[in-house]
């Protein structure tokens, strides 16, 4: 049961880190110093969906549920809800593609948003 919920909280934090991938520029136009931990949140995203790899994350929450005894999700809210967005079936390397640059482009345009109108000051 414990490693079971810590596979549970290692899922949240990961769905918390995708949101703050994606994300996380808007909330940087409001609070420009998140940006030193934004960036680097949001190059790795990019990397990992670009290079087709598998978060560490996904380890650690799969090791948990290994040493809880499960092989796979069963019944939980966060595993019926949480994880398919994490996991989708039939992902491919593509929409990881598509995915990443998605990301990529809406964080650029933040940043060079933020750029221009330090310029301009």
């Amino acid at each position: 049961m414990r490693y079971a919920a810590l596979a549970d909280m290692v899922v949240v934090v990961h769905a918390l880190f995708v949101l703050f991938v994606v994300f996380g520029g808007v909330i940087v136009l409001r609070c420009q110093r998140l940006a030193w931990l934004h960036l680097p949140a949001a190059i790795w995203g990019v990397v990992i969906e670009l290079g087709g790899w598998v978060c560490p994350l996904t380890y650690l929450e799969n090791h948990f549920r290994r040493l809880g005894g499960e092989s796979g999700y069963s019944g939980a809210f966060i595993s019926q809800y949480l994880e398919p967005i994490l996991y989708p079936l039939g992902l491919t390397h593509q929409a990881q593609w598509l995915l990443g640059l998605s990301a990529f482009f809406v964080n650029l345009a933040i940043y060079v948003h933020l750029w221009r109108s330090r310029r301009s000051e």
